[in-house]
């Protein structure tokens, strides 16, 4: 049975129905697959984009996915399955080498995240000669760490035995299990491999050089085609590091839903040192990236003249620059 309506209803009702239907097409979710790559920190950017409804405030309907790895979430967005992920810019800097242009649209840490982390008898990095060193995956950023880190003891590839171990979690449980004698590891896992007495080689955040660590990239065939896609999730990142960084609740939150750690201490230790990690104004380091290319030019003649302009696109991030963004969240 209808309902005895007013005529003021009715009208009422005709032009809301008149205002869905010429919404402009800029009001819609506009669907899209975004990836955090590695159980650590420095991905709480999407974390709390999705968890707080910045996605969803943006225009966004985000699947987010967790696919570990830099080096396995570059090709799956090369294979059209993923849209928009957290990478590791030398592994991104070889991929387009190798033809698959992949551009950096954000830099998350500017720094290495990582310690080399070793069993109680190992004393000194050159101790690790001849030794086994976990690494989630080869061509990921703890690969990138390691190699940095063991190079700078004197050690070449050929000296060490490179293990991957798919995530981070999983290089403290071989270390604890005596599967491996030294691993590259990040917080809030840094924290627990500490308590458990194991040695903290170096701790490349504190010692380490300015360096694009950690990055937020996608194929530059999806930025053509999806500009307005990629806009708003890179507003979407810089409003949730803002969050993050503002809001310790919600820091906290998402860092124990994701890392799955429930020590109290160990979350409180993993925000305080992502604080000074995380990029407020997210571009990425072109010093990082100089870095990188006159290590890879040693054996990439490509790198040799490229330039760190050659794998950026920082146009979103300009554009919330001159709209007043970064002033209204920072003050500066």
């Amino acid at each position: 049975m209808t309902p005895n309506l007013s005529v003021d209803t009715l009208a009422a009702l005709w032009l809301l129905a008149l205002l869905l239907i010429s919404a402009p097409a800029s009001l819609a979710q506009m669907k899209v697959r975004v990836n955090w790559s590695a159980t650590a920190g420095g991905q709480s950017g999407f974390w709390v984009a999705h968890e707080e409804g910045i996605f969803k405030k943006n225009g966004l309907d985000v699947e987010l996915l967790h696919i570990p790895s830099s080096s396995r979430a570059i090709q799956t967005m090369l294979a059209g399955e993923l849209a928009i992920s957290y990478v590791d810019p030398r592994n991104t800097i070889e991929a387009n080498f190798s033809g698959a242009p992949v551009a950096l649209l954000a830099g998350v840490t500017n720094r290495f995240t990582f310690s080399l982390m070793a069993r109680p008898e190992i004393k000194r990095v050159g101790d690790l000669k001849g030794r086994k060193i976990g690494v989630t995956r080869i061509g990921s950023s703890t690969h990138t760490a390691s190699l940095y880190a063991l190079s700078q003891a004197g050690l070449k590839p050929g000296d060490y035995q490179i293990l991957p171990l798919l995530e981070v979690p999983n290089i403290l449980t071989a270390l604890m299990a005596g599967q491996i004698d030294a691993g590259l590891i990040s917080p809030p896992t840094t924290f627990r491999g500490r308590k458990a007495g194991l040695n903290e080689l170096v701790n490349l955040g504190r010692e380490g050089p300015e360096f694009a660590s950690v990055a937020i990239g996608s194929p530059r065939a999806y930025v053509k085609a999806n500009e307005e896609i990629v806009r708003r999730v890179v507003r979407s990142y810089v409003e949730a590091i803002h969050r993050f960084k503002t809001n310790k609740e919600v820091g906290l939150k998402v860092l124990q839903k994701y890392t799955r750690v429930k020590e109290p201490e160990i979350l409180e230790a993993t925000y305080t040192e992502y604080l000074n990690y995380i990029e407020s104004i997210p571009y990425v380091s072109r010093k990082g990236l100089e870095i990188i290319l006159g290590e890879m030019a040693e054996k990439e003649p490509k790198a040799r003249q490229a330039r760190p302009e050659d794998f950026l696109d920082a146009r979103f991030l300009d554009e919330l620059e001159r709209e007043g963004l970064f002033k209204k969240l920072w003050g500066r």
